[in-house]
């Protein structure tokens, strides 16, 4: 009688391979998880015009702890989750991401094709962002009377 090979090549590894497969994949997710939080975070943060610091402030902690959040170093909890939704004015489901893929930050102008560009500056390095902001301010100062 001959001996037939395992049709299913799971059978052939160890158990602990298996789950050390799925552990490194539940991981991997988490990870994805923390940083698509942490960069919901940062944009809820300053589209409100919060510094790491202010933010800190209203959360009771400090801006490491921030910054650690915002970087998915640090696991949330549920009364993190609902002071960082307080701190900013949002709903918990908006924070977590649930509510939509892009949180919706109502703009501070009136002018739509305006409030695109401003989020287009923001997203420039520091350095164009203050050339950006010195060109504007030049620009101001002669529009407003001497």
């Amino acid at each position: 009688m001959e001996c037939q090979p395992p049709t299913d090549a799971s059978e052939n590894r160890p158990y602990h391979q298996d789950r050390a497969t799925e552990e490194l994949a539940l991981a991997k997710k988490q990870l994805e998880e923390a940083s698509d939080f942490g960069h919901r975070l940062v944009e809820l943060r300053k589209a409100r015009g919060l510094t790491q610091i202010e933010m800190a402030e209203r959360l009771g902690t400090t801006q490491s702890f921030v910054s650690k959040y915002e970087r998915g170093e640090l696991r949330l909890h549920g009364e993190l989750i609902v002071k960082l939704a307080a701190a900013l004015d949002v709903s918990t489901d908006e924070l977590l991401g649930f509510s939509g893929k892009e949180p919706s930050v109502p703009p501070t102008v009136k002018d739509r094709r305006l409030w695109r560009r401003i989020m287009a500056i923001d997203r420039l390095s520091k350095r164009d962002r203050a050339a950006l902001v010195r060109t504007i301010d030049a620009f101001l100062s002669k529009a407003q009377p001497g």
